[in-house]
């Protein structure tokens, strides 16, 4: 069992119908019908607490919430659920932690670093057990599926106009379903094009594409100079959205005002046909079929790929595991199509509307994002905040003399932010989009369909489902 509000409650409950069970039995007499049925029943809640507390093991201890969140010293407690977080940053979160509780003297936070891999199902368990913590760090694509649910506390009338507009507003806007707002923007971080400049100084290329159409030419000419794939991206069903968010930078419209698909039109032809043709051609990998995304990062460290479209905090990795193409990598704007739009991928805090630290969880939501906490936090961990003035600060703006590659991938990932968006929007059942687009454009790849098969196909499908 863990110290969690919520277990140690249904511990107690569990220990004293045992108890009540077990205690002031009779001598030991000749066992008549009523003493036999007494047994019975004491075997059936000794068997209905097992599996009780068996349950409860197999949560792996999930911290949770419960009405009693008043400490021995009189305090609100507010549980505060991280994702992966530890133990790199700990000092950071202590700290931020402590200051809080100085200046909020009614409250305590107890932290709770949970393993990424482990935050849906636990979250998921929580809420429908109505045990959940009072803050919690999600992105909006998880958390909005959880807000069809009315899971979370609606924040437009808790937060005031002044404070909403400290927030980047295309940012803020991630975290909203149906018109309502469920979370507060977070860190970010945003694609750039990491490329290997000796790879593209021997195919003839002096600088990186900046767009798909761009891309195309570079990967028939990385291909033909030095036997080298281009980039690698994944159409894995339930990977990465990469491939889905090209669609939007290529002009493409996902689905319709009411949720019916709308890629089948010649936009959405051109974007398939695009991938397609790449993977015919023999321009990218044949993996792209069966491999995630981390296999793009495995496939720049060894050279095997001139780009990497990724996040400027893999610099690091690839300094530490390939310093090698580390000192050939350089960065450049992220690669988009004809709409200019930029990737950005977006954490948020959600408050869950089940809390009985209402005004504690807000405050303490808010003051994990404000201004000052998310440069701090920025700094830490390589990432970009979601608050204009944080975003405004000279080390997001100007590169030091000495700059590192590190610095100059911060910096170029900092000016995208003015055109950045969650090209993906939170919607309803966003992975079996993602899942019917794959699933097709696997097909059209293999010559199973052709492209406007796998168009209609795919259309029909999901709106069979939508």
């Amino acid at each position: 069992m863990d110290g969690s509000r919520g277990s140690k409650l249904l511990h107690c409950n569990l220990s004293g119908i045992i108890n009540k069970s077990t205690a002031n039995q009779e001598p030991r007499k000749a066992p008549t019908i009523m003493n036999r049925i007494s047994r019975w029943k004491k075997a059936f809640l000794f068997a209905l607490c097992g599996v009780m507390l068996s349950w409860l093991a197999s949560c792996g201890g999930t911290p949770s919430n419960s009405p009693q969140s008043t400490t021995a010293s009189g305090k609100q407690e507010i549980e505060f659920w991280t994702m992966q977080l530890q133990p790199e940053f700990t000092d950071y979160f202590n700290q931020l932690i402590a200051q809080f509780e100085q200046e909020n003297s009614a409250y305590t936070v107890r932290w709770v670093d949970v393993p990424w891999a482990d935050m849906e199902r636990k979250i998921l368990t929580a809420v429908s057990a109505k045990t959940s913590p009072d803050v919690v760090n999600l992105n909006p694509g998880f958390a909005s599926q959880l807000a069809e649910r009315n899971a979370w506390m609606e924040l437009d009338q808790k937060v005031p106009a002044d404070v909403k507009q400290l927030y980047l507003p295309n940012i803020w806007q991630a975290s909203t379903l149906n018109g309502k707002t469920f979370g507060l923007p977070w860190y970010l971080t945003t694609r750039v094009t990491i490329y290997n400049t000796d790879s593209f100084k021997r195919s003839g290329m002096d600088k990186p594409p900046a767009t798909y159409a761009e891309l195309a030419t570079a990967a028939k000419m990385l291909k033909d100079k030095t036997g080298k794939y281009a980039f690698f991206t994944t159409v894995v069903p339930g990977d990465s959205g990469e491939v889905l968010e090209s669609f939007v930078q290529m002009g493409v419209s996902l689905t319709d005002a009411n949720g019916k698909a709308a890629f089948n039109t010649p936009q959405g032809k051109t974007a398939f046909e695009y991938w397609v043709n790449l993977y015919k051609n023999g321009l990218i990998p044949k993996e792209v079929l069966t491999e995630g995304h981390r296999h793009a990062i495995d496939l720049y460290q060894r050279g095997d790929t001139a780009v990497l479209a990724s996040g400027a905090e893999f610099l690091k990795t690839i300094a530490t595991n390939a310093p090698t193409i580390a000192k050939s990598s350089a960065s450049a704007a992220q690669i988009t199509g004809d709409t200019g739009k930029k990737n950005v991928a977006v954490m948020n805090l959600v408050i869950p509307k089940d809390t009985d630290v209402v005004e504690g969880a807000l405050k303490f939501a808010l003051y994990v994002t404000n201004d000052s906490n998310q440069l701090a936090f920025a700094k830490a961990a390589n990432v970009l905040p979601s608050t204009v003035k944080a975003l405004q600060n000279s080390y997001f703006t100007t590169a030091p003399a000495n700059a590192t590659p590190v610095d100059t991938a911060r910096i170029v990932s900092a000016q995208q932010m003015k055109n950045a968006e969650v090209l993906v929007p939170a919607m309803k059942n966003v992975k079996k989009l993602q899942k019917v687009i794959y699933d097709n454009l696997q097909a059209a790849m293999l010559d199973q369909k052709t492209v406007d098969q796998a168009i209609n196909d795919a259309a029909t499908e999901w709106n069979s489902q939508s």
